[in-house]
C-alpha cells in the first residue's frame, strides 16, 4: 500500500520544466525565441542575454538546462563563448545564427566544439520564419536535454595506417550504409578520415536541414581519402566514394547492369524523416544483401533500428555505436533492443572494424577463388 501511494504521488507531482537560457544581440530574436519555446508547456524560458560576453555570469546564477545561442554577437562572438563554456562549465547548446545557414563551416566548428546541434535563422521574415521553425526548435532543446556532454574522442591512427600500403580490398557487389542524427556530423567527421581510399561505395543518411548536406558532404571530402557527394538520382555507386541523401530526399539503392546507383526522391516520411535511414537500411538490404554493412551512429528516436534488423537477417554485417560515444543513445539503442546490431562498439573503434571486416571478406573471397 504505501508502494502504491508513493507512486501515485510520484506520478501525480509536475514535471520539471526545461530551463532555457536565450542568447542572441537581438531583441526582436530573443523575443520570438521565447514566444516559440513557452509554447511548449515543458519549457521554461530563465533569462535572455543580449551579449555572450555577460553570458557565463547568468548561466552560473541561473544554471539552465539548455541554452540558444547566436554565433555573431558584440564583445565576444558565439564560438568563443562556446570554447570557454565547454572548458568550464559544459552543458547542452543549440546553435540559433543566421551564419549556420550561409556558412556552414560555422556549424561544423560549433558542433567540434560540443554543441549538440543547431537551427538556422530564416534569411528574411524573422519573427514569421522563427514560428515556422518553432516544431523544430522545440524538439531539438528537449534532445539536448538529454544529450551526453562528454570531451570529443580524438581521432587516432587505424591500424590499417601501420603498413606501407593500402589494404587490398575486394569491392565488387560489396556497399557501406550509414545513418545518424543528432551528433552524427561529429562522428561522421572522426570516422572518415580514418577509412582508405579503396572502400566500397558509401551511402549516408544524416538527418540534417535544407541548405546543409551538400556543404557537410564537402566538409568529409576535404577531410578524408574518398571522394564525397550529395547524391544524385541515377548516379553510380563506385569504389572510393561516399553519397549523402540531400535534405528532405530519401535515399535508395538500386541494381543495375555493372553495379548500384543511387536513387533519391521526395516520397513520405518515414518515422517522422525524410531522409529516412529505414528506407536507406531496407533497400541495401534488399539489393545488397549480405555484402552490405550497415552501420547505425547516435542520434535520437529509432530511425534506422529496424532497417539494420533487416540487413542483419539478409547476412549482412551490422554495427550500433555503444552508448558511452554517442551524444544521444536513441536510435543505436532502439538497434540493440531489436537484436539488430552484430557489434556494439566505440566510435572510435568503428572504422577500424569496418575495414577488417572487409579485409576478412576478401581474404574468403581470395580462398574460394
Amino acid at each position: 500500500m504505501v508502494s502504491e501511494l508513493g507512486n501515485s504521488f510520484a506520478a501525480s507531482r509536475p514535471r520539471r520544466k526545461i530551463r532555457v537560457l536565450i542568447i542572441d544581440d537581438s531583441a526582436l530574436v530573443r523575443e520570438v525565441l521565447r514566444q516559440v519555446l513557452e509554447s511548449d508547456p515543458d519549457i521554461e524560458i530563465v533569462g535572455t542575454v543580449p551579449d555572450a560576453a555577460f553570458a557565463m555570469r547568468r548561466v552560473e546564477s541561473l544554471d539552465p538546462d539548455v541554452l540558444t545561442l547566436d554565433i555573431e554577437m558584440p564583445r565576444m562572438d558565439g564560438l568563443s563563448f562556446l570554447r570557454e563554456l565547454m572548458r568550464t562549465h559544459p552543458m547542452p547548446v543549440v546553435m540559433v545564427s543566421m551564419h549556420t545557414r550561409k556558412g556552414a563551416a560555422v556549424t561544423w566548428k560549433a558542433l567540434e566544439l560540443g554543441a549538440v546541434d543547431f537551427v538556422a535563422k530564416p534569411a528574411a521574415g524573422v519573427r514569421e520564419g522563427l514560428k515556422e521553425l518553432g516544431e523544430e526548435l522545440i524538439r531539438k532543446v528537449k534532445v539536448a536535454v538529454s544529450a551526453r556532454m562528454r570531451n570529443r574522442p580524438s581521432i587516432r591512427r587505424p591500424s590499417w595506417l601501420q603498413k606501407d600500403h593500402e589494404p587490398v580490398i575486394a569491392g565488387a557487389g560489396s556497399l557501406i550504409a550509414i545513418g545518424a542524427s543528432t551528433g552524427g556530423p561529429v562522428a561522421l567527421g572522426q570516422i572518415f578520415p580514418q577509412l582508405p581510399a579503396n572502400v566500397p561505395p558509401i551511402v549516408i543518411v544524416q538527418h540534417m536541414p535544407k541548405g546543409f548536406t551538400a556543404p557537410f558532404a564537402e566538409r568529409l571530402n576535404n577531410i578524408s581519402n574518398l571522394t564525397v557527394s550529395e547524391a544524385r538520382d541515377g548516379e553510380p555507386l563506385v569504389r572510393g566514394h561516399a553519397y549523402v541523401a540531400p535534405a528532405d530526399h530519401h535515399l535508395e539503392v538500386e541494381r543495375s547492369s555493372n553495379g548500384f546507383v543511387a536513387r533519391v526522391g521526395t516520397g513520405p516520411r518515414v518515422r517522422y524523416q525524410r531522409p529516412s535511414v529505414d528506407v536507406l537500411f531496407d533497400s541495401v538490404a534488399k539489393t545488397v544483401g549480405e555484402k552490405a554493412i550497415g552501420v547505425l551512429l547516435t542520434g535520437m528516436g529509432d530511425d534506422g533500428a529496424r532497417g539494420l534488423l533487416a540487413l542483419r537477417r539478409t547476412g549482412a554485417h551490422t554495427i550500433a555505436q555503444d552508448e558511452e560515444s554517442s551524444v544521444v543513445y536513441g536510435m543505436p539503442r532502439a538497434a540493440v533492443a531489436l537484436g539488430a546490431a552484430e557489434f556494439v562498439l566505440p566510435l572510435e573503434q568503428i572504422p577500424d572494424r569496418i575495414v577488417n571486416l572487409l579485409l576478412s571478406r576478401t581474404a574468403t573471397t581470395e580462398k574460394v577463388s
